[in-house]
Parts: structure tokens; sequence; C-alpha cells
């Protein structure tokens, strides 16, 4: 199970920086601006590939503190990705609808570009993760 969340844990990442590089191409202040704060978009990446790193970690050493650091590294991780969806559910809804009614528009923020089934996949992957990790932590007996 420990293996199991690794390896959702990096295919989850490795989406995710798909998602951002796309966000980033498209990243135009001079069209529209973003919904997506980039203050929260960098640390939910950096805190993911930190509790990446630990849960690595913990495979390498078997030590119950690495485990324990990645889950709580990986809540963060899991509100900031909450608040990064929160938004882009919104700004997907409403240019959508503007989509049908204008036509597509290039004043659409950057985020609306984002593939909707690579964002459905990155949300997946993490909620795989969450359960992995919190179930292998819970599984782990004292030494």
């Amino acid at each position: 199970m420990a293996f199991a969340a690794f390896v959702t844990w990096l295919v989850g990442a490795l989406g995710g920086l798909c998602l951002v590089a796309i966000w980033l191409i498209e990243y135009d202040e001079s069209v529209s601006a973003t919904r997506l704060p980039r203050t929260v978009v960098g640390a939910h990446g950096l805190l993911a590939v930190g509790g990446l790193a630990l849960w690595y970690g913990y495979l390498a050493t078997d030590a119950r503190r690495f485990a324990w650091a990645a889950a709580v590294v990986l809540a963060a991780v899991t509100l900031l990705g909450l608040i990064l969806g929160r938004r882009w559910i919104g700004v997907y809804r409403a240019h959508s609808a503007v989509a049908r009614r204008r036509g597509p528009g290039s004043d659409a923020p950057p985020e609306r570009h984002l593939p909707l089934p690579v964002v459905i996949a990155h949300g997946m992957l993490a909620g795989a993760t969450i359960v992995l990790v919190v179930l292998t932590a819970l599984s782990i007996r004292r030494s």
C-alpha cells in the first residue's frame, strides 16, 4: 500500500505539472488576469513535492516519523488544492456559459484552458493518494 501511495502521488504530481505548464503558457496579464493566486499555486506544488520526498524517505527508511510528516504535509496540499479547485470551477463554469453565447473568447483567464479530463484525473489521483497515505500511516506498527 505504501508503494501504491508513492505511485499515485507521483502520477498525480506529473498531472499537476502538466496543468501548471498549460496555465503558464496561457498566462498573459495583458489579456485577462488569472483567478488562481500564484502564491497558492506555487505553495501547492512545492508542498506536494516536499511531501513526496518525505514519503520517499518513509519508503527508504521505514521511519514512522516520515510517514506522519508526509501525511501532515499532504493535508496542507489538499487544503490548497481545494482552494484552487473551487476557484477553477467558478472560472470554468462562467467562461463555458460565455463561450456558448458568444463563441470562444480570448479574454478568458489562463485557467479556463486547463483540460477538464486532466483536472479530474489530478483530483482523483490526489484523493487516492490521501486515502493510501492515511491508511498506511495508521497501519504502521510501533517497533
